[in-house]
């Protein structure tokens, strides 16, 4: 484990490889699990001011779902999360003809009918983040559903953190980032 400013990072971020490979797993991601996409309280309202314009992508059930349990949920441990339909995917997931699951969130995003890309917890995973106190920790979550991302980037040579660059910049800086970088670029050094 290492420390770059108050952030606690798993080696694994930086050891394991992983690159998505959706053709493969389909998106299961946003629909295997018993919770919904973890929350950060400025992102519920997000979701408030901008679900009018997510609507129109989301599938009929997801709708149903929002409007049943709301925008978004608490779960056991009273952390906010995205809704359920029916246990199963994320309320704001949605198909495409190849039945790969996608953010209906992201396409209005893509779209540019909003400014909102997705839940940073959506557009960060594998890695997962969870706030203390004093500090922050940032993990590898380690799936089976991911498998086929594991080989991916095995064959690609890409690390979690590299993988996931752009919402890692996003969430803690450009200057995290390039610290992360140097750690991985040092610890490459002492292992010749």
């Amino acid at each position: 484990m290492v420390q770059i400013d108050d952030v606690l990072i798993s080696d694994s971020v930086f050891e394991t490889k992983f690159c998505c490979d959706l053709p493969t797993c389909k998106g299961n991601c946003c629909v295997a699990g018993d919770l919904g996409a973890p929350l950060e309280i400025e992102e519920c309202d997000i979701l408030d001011e901008i679900f009018d314009k997510i609507k129109p992508y989301m599938q009929a059930a997801g709708v149903a779902a929002v409007e049943e349990q709301g925008k978004y949920v608490s779960d056991f441990q009273f952390d906010l999360t995205t809704p359920l339909i029916d246990g199963k995917e994320c309320a704001y997931t949605i198909f495409d003809e190849h039945g790969i699951a996608f953010c209906a969130i992201e396409k209005a995003y893509l779209e540019k009918k909003i400014k909102f890309r997705k839940p940073i917890s959506c557009y960060l995973y594998p890695i997962r983040v969870k706030h203390f106190p004093n500090v922050t920790a940032v993990n590898y979550d380690e799936w089976d559903i991911c498998k086929a991302a594991l080989i991916k980037g095995d064959g690609e040579n890409i690390a979690v953190f590299q993988f996931l660059k752009e919402p890692l910049i996003k969430k803690f800086g450009q200057e995290f980032y390039r610290k992360m970088e140097i750690y991985k670029k040092n610890c490459d050094s002492l292992k010749k």
